[in-house]
């Protein structure tokens, strides 16, 4: 497994979209299940809407607006200095179907880790759930973190 990474370390793919969820899985990440030598690869699913020429924010589905001026690697970048010897974060951001590319991404991973948004059974059953079908389909183990969850599992970040 891992085929990705030497044979000191594993490669651990994190989802990632800037949610509160998403950053708990990272701090999980960085502060409980990498090791050093491991490389972390965190994975921004871009949504394939882009906006239509002539058209503006408002007409387009979910209301989705431009993304403006977020920027995943300064996010990223804050959480890994809260921890003194984190690991290394690069990353990547396909557009597409978050659990496709989820998956795709963890192909020679050794972990996978998504949070957990707690969206309630009703949304679950419409929309499906991307952790969910990221355990279901996945080819490496998968951790499915939740903010709560996190919060006692992370040690108190230093630096």
């Amino acid at each position: 497994m891992g085929s990705a990474t030497s044979a000191a370390g594993r490669l651990i793919v994190v989802g990632f979209d800037g949610s509160r969820s998403s950053d708990a899985a990272l701090r999980w990440v960085l502060g409980v299940a990498a090791q050093p030598g491991d490389a972390v690869h965190a994975v921004m699913v871009l949504p394939t809407e882009t906006l239509l020429p002539g058209t503006s924010w408002a007409l387009q589905p979910h209301g989705r607006r431009p993304a403006g001026s977020y920027s995943p690697h300064e996010h990223i970048a804050n959480i890994r200095a809260e921890f003194a010897e984190a690991s290394p974060v690069t990353i990547s951001t396909p557009q597409g179907h978050p659990a496709t590319e989820l998956i795709t991404a963890s192909t020679d991973a050794d972990l996978l880790v998504v949070g957990a948004r707690g969206a309630g059974r009703t949304r679950e059953l419409l929309l499906g759930s991307v952790s969910r079908e990221c355990v279901r389909y996945s080819r490496c183990p998968v951790v499915v973190v939740t903010p709560e969850a996190a919060r006692r599992l992370v040690p108190t970040p230093t630096g």
